[in-house]
């Protein structure tokens, strides 16, 4: 099996567009027309990392934090980065990233941690915008239902948990076929009137050209009408951080406990005690700091995250008790989604989670 049609599926099932406009998820290193060995998953890909997929006869090596963030202008092994962009091209190693585009997905990072804590009723906390887009098409009235199902098998048509979403209106539609054409109905040369059905499915923009096609193909016109629409709606399945609940209310210390035993966390930081009982939850995987007023205005009694600064702690105002787990911590169980993935789809390699600690940060 080759590495593209892994890539292929991962980058159906989390899309690359799904990433923030700092990031760099995707295909680091590696040749992907080469067949897969075996696939090793990781947070970070490190050097040591790299060399445990060697060891274990691994080519692929999915982590979650692109081992380069920029441009590189030199590859002379004199940062971590560098050396194992070196060690990676030596061995032949693919290196994939699956960052922030992982955060952003409604199963991704956050479900993760809601999962592990026991929240309910989740929903994304701050939806991604600039995702969705509108399809508008004309067809002849009996072979509407015959382009709604493709465009529908296509993706399109979902709204939250809807699906075969459509809005339809019947008119009529005018053309004049010229002389090197063959058309459905009409005669060339002569004006023609024509029942038609306008027909409007949503869709997520990374299947934009996958859509297009399946009208193209379905359609019975040779010149097919279709317009694009921009939507300034957020949707609704994508976007940082999450928000749900737990089954029951506990009172902070309680909850504080309850996060460093199913997180299995070795430290917590967390501002002053409000008071308050903590039944709705706000989650983000690694730096979430900027999502408090979010929190805030979700009306969560706590926010768990990592990464905040000092003086961040301040703008709590006893309205939120925030949890700062730690970056690493947040994110230890981020592997075991990508497992997940494959093991829907995926029989023909071995796919393994690294042993390998990565995390930087050290407690006593």
């Amino acid at each position: 099996m080759k590495i593209k049609e892994l890539l292929s599926y991962l980058e159906e099932m989390v899309p690359l567009n799904y990433q923030e406009s700092y990031d760099n998820c995707g295909l680091i290193t590696g040749d992907k027309e080469n067949d897969i060995k075996g696939v090793l998953l990781c947070l970070d890909s490190t050097e040591e990392v790299l060399k445990e997929a060697v060891k274990l006869g691994c080519n692929v090596v999915i982590a979650h934090h692109p081992i380069l963030f920029s441009g590189i202008k030199k590859l002379t092994g004199k940062t971590y980065a560098e050396r194992a962009i070196i060690y990676a091209i030596k061995n032949g190693l693919c290196i994939y990233a699956m960052h922030t585009n992982l955060d952003n997905i409604r199963s991704g990072v956050n479900n993760k941690i809601a999962q592990k804590i026991g929240l309910k009723n989740l929903r994304i906390l701050s939806p991604k915008e600039d995702l969705l887009r509108k399809l508008v098409t004309f067809c002849p009235v009996k072979k509407a239902d015959e382009i709604r199902s493709a465009l529908f098998a296509s993706g399109a048509g979902k709204i939250g948990h809807y699906d075969e979403c459509s809005f339809n209106t019947e008119g009529v539609g005018t053309f004049r076929a010229g002389e090197n054409t063959n058309p459905h109905v009409g005669a060339k040369h002569s004006r023609h009137h024509e029942k038609e059905e306008r027909i409007e499915v949503v869709y997520p923009s990374h299947i934009e050209n996958k859509l297009i096609q399946s009208v193209l193909k379905a359609h019975p016109y040779e010149e097919v009408a279709y317009d694009i629409y921009p939507l300034q709606m957020a949707h609704p399945q994508v976007g940082s951080g999450m928000v749900g609940e737990l089954d029951k209310s506990l009172n902070e210390k309680d909850f504080l406990a309850l996060l460093k035993k199913n997180m299995k966390l070795k430290a917590i930081r967390y501002t002053p005690l409000t008071g308050k009982k903590v039944k709705k939850v706000a989650i983000c995987g690694g730096s979430g700091s900027f999502l408090l007023p979010d929190a805030i205005r979700a009306g969560a009694d706590a926010f768990v995250t990592a990464d905040f600064k000092y003086h961040q702690f301040f703008d709590a105002e006893g309205l939120i008790l925030i949890a700062d787990i730690g970056h690493y911590e947040s994110e230890q169980f981020t592997p075991e989604i990508v497992l997940e993935l494959l093991k829907e789809k995926f029989t023909t390699f071995a796919a393994r989670i690294s042993k390998t600690n990565t995390n930087p940060v050290n407690y006593i």
